[in-house]
């Protein structure tokens, strides 16, 4: 696959490429591995110059970024024995949020999540990861299957919102979204919800109320796009309107984390998730194990209370200055 590189990521573009192309080298001369040794140590120390001094807006980039690992992803290097459930028994199966059932750690759970699709055939499949009220309602099937079964869920978040369209809203995308967002606050079981990529507004909080709610190094969450915030505030959408309402917003996962909206950034191997994706997902399993273990033995009525008391705080506390971070 095409490796896609974001502005401030141009430079490691001919070292990835000629390392790439010695890879591909069955026998190697000493002065060819001295010289992938040579690229190896600058490529690391680009990354280190590049990916320690993100600005907001080159975090919000990378949370969106199309080689980033998607739901699928992460639920076939983490889990096995995954069983894809479909529909929502009303409409229609929208393909812009996958779930079933699956094995973590040899626990069983529900899982689910947006996925926005790689290819461009897929994207257009998968409505770019923007679902539909049948999405949602295929996810609350998924909700109600994990309570009655005692199953905990697992939650990946990966959106820029909920579908927008006409005949999305004529079939109830408000009331799909509200009502999940209801029915999660009081499921009686353990709900972890990871934000893997963007979190973009109720089409988000419909798969994220949780009992932990945890965040990557380079993800967002926010109630709406730095674009959309620099047209309106601004009434332009430059670059620099946009950068400057990305850096406002406080929409990042260390932002966040001080705001008391995650509970824990999951940090990023150097380079970020996009280029290395499986040490990024083995992080966010790490992640998962170990809050799965701090809440699956809770008495449910203690679960459901303190998740509710969770969000009711939110907003309402003055903003946290300590936090713990995941170690890399």
């Amino acid at each position: 696959m095409q490796t896609t590189y974001l502005d401030f990521e141009q430079e490691l573009s001919e070292i990835d490429k000629r390392l790439e192309a010695l890879g591909r080298q069955e026998d190697c001369s000493a002065e060819e591995r001295a010289e992938q040794a040579r690229l190896t140590e600058q490529q690391q120390a680009q990354e280190a110059e590049i990916y320690t001094a993100l600005r907001p807006w080159q975090r919000i980039q990378l949370s969106r970024h199309t080689d980033r690992p998607q739901t699928l992803d992460y639920i076939r290097f983490l889990g096995t024995e995954f069983v894809e459930l479909h529909g929502d028994r009303t409409f229609a199966d929208d393909p812009a949020i996958i779930g079933g059932l699956a094995r973590f750690q040899g626990r069983p759970l529900v899982v689910l999540g947006h996925q926005r699709g790689q290819t461009v055939q897929e994207k257009v499949r998968r409505n770019f990861g923007m679902p539909r009220p049948e999405g949602y309602r295929k996810a609350l099937r998924l909700f109600q299957l994990a309570e009655r079964f005692g199953r905990p869920v697992v939650s990946f978040i990966d959106t820029q919102g909920a579908y927008p369209g006409v005949g999305a809203e004529e079939r109830g995308q408000a009331e799909a979204i509200a009502r999940n967002i209801r029915e999660l606050a009081g499921l009686r079981t353990p709900v972890i919800v990871v934000v893997i990529g963007e979190g973009g507004s109720g089409g988000a909080l419909a798969l994220g109320v949780g009992d932990r709610v945890l965040m990557q190094e380079n993800a967002c969450y926010s109630v709406i796009t730095p674009e959309g915030c620099a047209a309106i505030l601004y009434g332009e959408r430059t670059p620099e309107r946009v950068a400057r309402a990305a850096e406002a917003m406080k929409i990042t996962a260390p932002d966040l984390l001080r705001l008391g909206v995650t509970d824990e950034i999951v940090a990023e191997p150097q380079g970020g998730a996009h280029r290395h994706p499986q040490a990024a997902m083995a992080a966010v399993g790490r992640a998962i194990a170990r809050h799965l273990d701090e809440v699956v033995g809770l008495p449910l009525d203690e679960l459901v209370a303190r998740r509710y008391e969770k969000f009711r705080r939110m907003g309402t506390t003055a903003v946290r200055e300590s936090g713990h971070q995941a170690d890399r």
